[in-house]
């Protein structure tokens, strides 16, 4: 599944401008007052350096900002962890060759100085924009992420988030933007006592890269590991980022070298550089495999300015790095990154606009730059340059945990008030008015014909409940993610003893049918077995996932195949969602048709029925967020349901099939959309749909006895009927 490419660029807490190593001799183990600047730092002014923060910033948020064709920009933030890989380790060497030792609690404080307290700011800034204007649905996710980002943890809750198959449309959090500042901490509560063990123990420059270039080449694997088997985690876990940290690091261990490289050579490898990253920016999108070997390209175009840039002079990338208003951008990149992304979500929602208003997030995310200029003048460099917490690094650690505190209590607090969703009057009870109708049919489909235009005041379930809450098949690990190949639990369900039996085959669009088949099954004495992976169509086809074929898929269709065979139930339902993008080469609609007709011949054998339930109409977007974001006017977040089928050319396909090989086909249309047209996202007192395509358990548990019906008026209670005879 994508994976929101949301970056935050890291600043790195050296207490002076970035600077280039002077040539100094000595090793790095010495224990003389010559001891190595060789890994130290120390020296001139790197202007091209803040002027590379500006370029990695402008592009992140130029990209965030949905600007055309930087797409790619967040490969700023790799640019960034070189950066800060770079001027840290330089920072912690030079403090080495001039004191003989690096001081963990200087270490510690200075990083809380020059971080929290903007970070803090924007939390409790971003909390109380999200209360006032991102509505109620989702603040206690947010209020756990501003948590998670005071305390640098929030690239975890991401990572974890992103395995979600549901998640895939779910409006991207305020505070998302913390994750890579959360990787970056994580690296540095590991790098700077690996380096001092490091400097203890050899003498020589070579031996001290050696345990950073094996920390670097195991990160790189696993990301590589992580990018095909989870992309999420690939992003936003340390583990697989924090190489691009140790590249930085290990070109800060050759720094005494850099000024000697020919200045020629040095102006192209830094304009190399530029140009990678440029490239970068350009060409990559959100189809784009990342991190994986395309990281590369950033964070070695990052590697070749900074080390051209050394010797490079005016012939180099830093004539243009170093221009004034470059390096004032670089100034405040940190900042304004802070700001830029919850300015981007916030403000079109106070304006009253959708979160897809370009214009509009571009002109947020440029305020930001008038916010950052404020922050780092009166909040950044007053408690950075503070003497009652420059000379002491208790206090200033002290101040650090202080802030996160108050940050995590106010989101704790505010957990606790969450904002109102806004109601219309109480409609009629959905699920009983349809259970106690003679007709239940006609009865669902009055519903269907009365305009909801307000949220009902009697919305059962709950819209958070609508949203969260998961049958069974998901809480008992029944229904399989992109990644599970075998599945291990037994996922039996109606009367677990009884004779005749029902399977459930496809995709998450057959598992949310499970709330109204469980009941009919326990009622009519079915077994009702449930056999679905998310987004694995029951077609013998092979579809993409994350740019490749989507194996895993192919795998499981096989085993459950001859699972439900050696079962021999009475009937098998199956439905899958029609989006899909096959693998290779070829048309669409013929390999559907082919591959769901050769999995009806398989399944179809002695006593063993098929019925196919065609995919459901989809909604204009999220439907619960479009609902929350227009409580008075449902009407706009409806759809006509000429337009609700993404893959109209699938749906034929799979009826076709069905039609050859004397297979029952649903089309539950009629169920979702009233007879005009209008397929509603409320019906009765109840939402139609949980997220951007899959009804709602509530709506579905409404429609039981609609469903019941069309079951036993097609195969009849003992499931013996054949519906063609």
């Amino acid at each position: 599944m994508p994976v929101r490419r949301l970056a935050y660029p890291p600043r790195p807490t050296s207490d002076d401008m970035p600077s280039v190593p002077k040539p100094r001799d000595g090793a790095p183990g010495e224990r003389s007052g010559k001891r190595s600047a060789a890994a130290a730092g120390g020296g001139g002014l790197r202007l091209d350096i803040q002027g590379l923060r500006a370029v990695a910033v402008s592009l992140v948020v130029l990209s965030h900002s949905g600007v055309p064709y930087v797409a790619g920009g967040y490969v700023g933030v790799d640019v960034f962890f070189v950066i800060s890989g770079f001027l840290i380790t330089s920072l912690m060497l030079r403090e080495w060759s001039r004191e003989g030792r690096i001081s963990l609690g200087r270490f510690y404080a200075r990083r809380a100085l020059r971080l929290l307290p903007a970070s803090t700011l924007v939390v409790l800034a971003t909390l109380a924009g999200s209360w006032l204007f991102l509505g109620p649905l989702r603040f206690a996710d947010y209020a756990k992420d501003a948590i998670a980002s005071a305390w640098y943890v929030v690239n975890f809750r991401l990572a974890e988030a992103g395995t979600d198959y549901f998640n895939t449309d779910v409006p991207p959090s305020p505070f998302q933007h913390f994750w890579s500042l959360a990787v970056e901490e994580q690296f540095y509560l590991i790098w700077p006592i690996v380096l001092i063990v490091g400097l203890k123990l050899f003498r020589r420059r070579v031996l001290l890269a050696l345990p950073l270039l094996a920390l670097a080449a195991a990160s790189f694997a696993l990301n590589l590991h992580l990018t095909e088997s989870s992309p999420s985690w690939a992003y936003f876990g340390s583990q697989g980022r924090i190489w691009e940290l140790a590249v930085g690091a290990l070109l800060a261990l050759a720094a005494h070298r850099l000024h000697t490289i020919p200045r020629l050579a040095a102006a192209v490898l830094s304009w190399a550089g530029l140009a990678a990253i440029g490239y970068a920016a350009v060409a990559f999108d959100e189809s784009t495999r990342f991190p994986g070997h395309n990281a590369l390209v950033p964070v070695l175009g990052a590697a070749a300015v900074l080390a051209g840039g050394a010797a490079a002079g005016r012939y180099g990338a830093g004539a243009v790095l170093s221009l004034r208003p470059a390096v004032w951008i670089g100034g405040i990149s940190y900042a304004w990154y802070l700001w830029h992304w919850p300015l981007i979500l916030i403000v079109p929602a106070a304006a009253g606009f959708g979160e897809h208003d370009g214009p509009l997030r571009l002109i947020a995310a440029l305020g930001g730059i008038g916010l950052a200029w404020l922050t780092l003048h009166l909040v950044e460099n007053p408690m950075r340059f503070h003497r009652a917490f420059k000379a002491h690094a208790r206090r200033g650690l002290s101040m650090g945990l202080g802030l996160s505190a108050v940050a995590a209590a106010a989101a704790v607090f505010a957990a606790q008030f969450p904002p109102v969703l806004d109601s219309g009057v109480a409609r009629q009870n959905t699920k009983e008015t349809i259970a106690a109708a003679s007709d239940p049919r006609a009865a669902l489909t009055a519903l269907l014909q009365q305009r909801v235009e307000k949220l009902p005041s009697n919305l059962e379930p709950s819209m958070r409940d609508t949203a969260y809450k998961r049958s069974a098949v998901y809480t008992d690990d029944c229904a399989l993610t992109m990644t599970d190949e075998v599945q291990t639990q037994p996922c039996l369900y109606g009367d677990t003893t009884a004779d005749r039996a029902v399977v459930l085959f496809g995709d998450s669009h057959v598992a949310q049918w499970f709330p109204a088949l469980d009941s009919i099954a326990r009622k009519h004495h079915w077994r009702l077995y449930s056999f679905t992976k998310n987004a694995c169509k029951v077609s013998q086809i092979t579809i993409e996932y994350n740019g490749g074929p989507y194996s895993t898929c192919d795998d499981w269709r096989a085993v459950t195949l001859d699972k439900i065979r050696k079962l021999e139930p009475e009937l098998v339902i199956t439905s899958s969602s029609n989006s899909a993008k096959l693998y290779g080469d070829g048309d669409m609609g013929e390999a559907w048709e082919k591959g769901q007709a050769e999995t009806y011949r398989m399944l179809q054998q002695g006593r063993t029925q098929v019925l196919t339930l065609l995919d459901t109409p989809w909604p204009k977007n999220n439907a619960v967020d479009c609902a929350v974001a227009h409580p008075d006017s449902l009407s706009s977040c409806a759809r006509h349901r000429s337009d609700a089928d993404p893959k109209p050319e699938v749906t034929e396909a799979i009826r076709a099939a069905a039609a050859a090989e004397d297979v029952a086909v649903i089309n539950p249309y009629d169920w979702v959309c009233a007879p005009s047209g209008t397929c509603p996202v409320v019906v009765g007192n109840t939402m139609v749909y949980r997220d951007y395509g899959h009804l709602a358990d509530g709506f579905v548990e409404a429609l039981t006895p609609v469903v019941e019906h069309e079951l036993l008026r097609r195969f009849g209670a003992d499931l013996s009927r054949r519906p063609g005879a």
